[in-house]
């Protein structure tokens, strides 16, 4: 269980980031801090990307039940997973931390928050958050595991 602590702060770091944002940003409207990375407080109803964000209400519901059945599913996985995979068991933590956080937003909001936006010049990516960036290194970390995992008999 050395993976809770992993999951864990990512679920603290993000939603003290997200308190934060809240509360100190007005809702879209940009607080630069370098070219290129504004602080951009936004909430999101759907999932990655805003998709589905304008169906109508279920798909908070929808997405939480996702997110819930997700979670079980990798803590089941985490407690079988050979220790030494390490970017395995890392990823899946980072994924786990992430997907917490926001669920935990879906449930108390029933929108995620998100708040940072990088861009270029007039292109923008979607807004994210911690538990994104999380998830997003977490995949990055089981693709590798992917490319680089030799089992031994």
């Amino acid at each position: 269980m050395n993976w809770m602590w992993v999951s864990g702060l990512v679920i603290v770091f993000d939603q003290v980031t997200k308190y934060i944002a809240d509360s100190n940003l007005d809702l879209r409207v940009p607080l630069e801090v370098i070219p290129g990375l504004n602080m951009t407080l936004c909430y999101n109803k759907g999932a990655a990307f805003s998709f589905l964000s304008n169906a109508g209400g279920w798909q908070r519901w929808f997405l939480m039940t996702v997110s819930f059945l997700v979670s079980v599913a990798l803590i089941v996985w985490l407690s079988q997973v050979d220790k030494s995979r390490k970017q395995l068991y890392w990823g899946l933590a980072l994924i786990l931390g992430g997907a917490v956080g926001n669920l935990i937003d879906r449930t108390i909001f029933g929108y995620v928050i998100d708040f940072i936006d990088v861009y270029y010049q007039y292109w923008h990516y979607p807004a994210f958050n911690i538990a994104d960036s999380a998830i997003s290194i977490g995949a990055g970390l089981l693709i590798l595991d992917m490319i680089t995992y030799k089992e031994t008999n």
